[in-house]
């Protein structure tokens, strides 16, 4: 059974700190680290946690737990929390109380002693109870895989070498190395749903399947390797089309109805946890609603409202989740008098500005780029953002458009419209909107005596824009 600590997790000579109960599987565990320890030699610190929920109960547990692991050769750290007191004061249910509270401590007294792991004594049983309470629940595969083996909390290694061994194999490992242990009257309190399944719905299940436990355990097993595969496969395609867009994330339509519904759900939730710092819980109801905004071919617009002040909003083939946007801000800068380059605050766009000895006969380098005939041009010049009732005679076009109808025609989010720049001449009109169409007023041509060169630079990764089927003449 001590074999289950050796599996290679554990570096020669660092610190470990036991969480220590005073429960046979915590006591068990302690036991079998000193065991180890006078193997090979290495700091062992035993942490205990007196809740004082069980008054004198409680308190003789912190006793036992200091006097055996100071008789074994480990330094203890034991620590009394009023939590009764704590989950009056902050209206916590008792166990998220206890577990914050705890984990607090067991953390800090890693960090205290130099250790960069902490090692729980969660067992096969405590497994298998884990996986039938998700069930009762309701779960996905996250949920099937229970207790992990590995995982970090605030910078430390949670390490939980027992969840192969059953509670009974412990309890015989207990009489057989003469283990003191206490017991927790508390785990008869069927007010506790863990107890309940363990005293109740248990017992039923294994009338039907006398090797149930070892079957959820394995089940956990595989959802866990399952759940790790998709989550990294999540994580690559993450990489791969989402990018950032202020506190939250956007992605296209396109790409993400290519993956597989596995690979959106996951990538959903991971662009939500990413946006939150946290663990997001998004429920599955929310989960589908996303993947039937995105699915929806009648509609182009959708807007979901999902929780803790995260928003899902499809504007055509742009998708983006996260916190609201910020609404932009309206922008009015005169273009250089001279060559030189102008720095928009508002929408972290840069401009280029030359002026040309004569006609330039090839075209624009890219649609971020325009020439216009110097001479034709109504000063001032000057790069602002949208007005409401703008209007642009676009070049092959005759007569006006509105500006808003160009932008729906090209499919522009709403929420992205007042990024674009617009290059408007001293009457007002409207010569370019960069990126998306140019007009047809003042046109490079064979008389030309000075040509002016307008280029935005970095836009195609700072605004993701259409290319619309349009000329864009030189």
């Amino acid at each position: 059974m001590e074999d289950a600590l050796k599996d290679g997790w554990r570096q020669k000579g660092e610190t470990l700190v036991a969480a220590v109960s005073g429960g046979p599987d915590s006591m068990a565990l302690l036991h079998m680290l000193c065991r180890w320890r006078d193997e090979e030699p290495f700091p062992l610190v035993a942490a205990h946690v007196n809740h004082m929920f069980r008054g004198a109960e409680s308190a003789a547990e912190a006793v036992l737990v200091r006097s055996t692991a100071e008789r074994w050769g480990a330094v203890a750290e034991t620590a009394d929390i009023d939590l009764p007191a704590y989950i009056a004061e902050t209206g916590m249910n008792p166990q998220e109380a206890a577990r914050e509270r705890r984990y607090a401590f067991l953390t800090e007294t890693a960090r205290r002693h130099g250790a960069s792991k902490l090692i729980l004594g969660h067992h096969a049983d405590d497994q298998a109870e884990t996986v039938v309470m998700r069930l009762l629940r309701g779960t996905g595969v996250g949920g099937l895989a229970g207790i992990p083996y590995r995982r970090f909390e605030q910078n430390v290694e949670l390490i939980r070498p027992l969840l192969r061994i059953t509670k009974r194999e412990l309890l015989a490992y207990c009489e057989r190395n003469g283990v003191p242990y206490a017991v927790d009257s508390s785990n008869l309190d069927r007010h506790y749903f863990r107890n309940s399944v363990r005293l109740d719905i248990l017992p039923v299940l294994e009338s039907y399947n006398p090797g149930l436990k070892e079957s959820l355990v394995r089940l956990s097993k595989l959802a866990a390797e399952d759940n790790d595969y998709m989550e990294a496969e999540a994580a690559k395609v993450f990489a791969e089309i989402v990018s950032p867009a202020g506190n939250g994330f956007r992605w296209e339509r396109r790409r993400f109805r290519s993956l597989h519904v596995a690979l959106q759900r996951r990538l959903i939730k991971l662009i939500l946890n990413c946006s939150k710092g946290s663990r997001y819980s998004l429920e599955f109801h929310q989960v589908e609603r996303v993947l039937d905004a995105v699915a929806e071919d009648r509609r182009s617009v959708a807007r979901i409202e999902l929780g803790e002040d995260r928003v899902f909003v499809r504007e055509y083939d742009e998708l983006y989740a996260g916190p609201e946007r910020e609404q932009a801000r309206s922008f009015h800068y005169p273009l250089p008098d001279r060559d030189g380059e102008l720095a928009i605050a508002e929408t972290g766009h840069r401009l280029r500005v030359r002026r040309i000895q004569g006609a330039v006969s090839s075209p624009p380098g890219h649609r971020w780029e325009a020439f216009f005939d110097e001479d034709e041009l109504r000063l001032p010049l000057i790069i602002r953002s949208r007005h409401p009732g703008d209007r642009m005679q676009p070049y092959g076009l005759n007569g006006t458009k509105k500006v808003q109808d160009m932008f729906v025609d090209a499919k522009v989010p709403r929420s992205e419209r007042d990024r674009y720049l617009l290059l408007a001449d001293g009457d007002g009109r409207v010569l370019w909107i960069a990126g998306l169409r140019r007009s047809g007023h003042a046109p490079v041509g064979a008389q030309t005596r000075s040509t002016l060169v307008v280029t935005v630079d970095d836009s195609p990764e700072s605004m993701n824009i259409p290319h619309p089927n349009a000329d864009m003449p030189s």
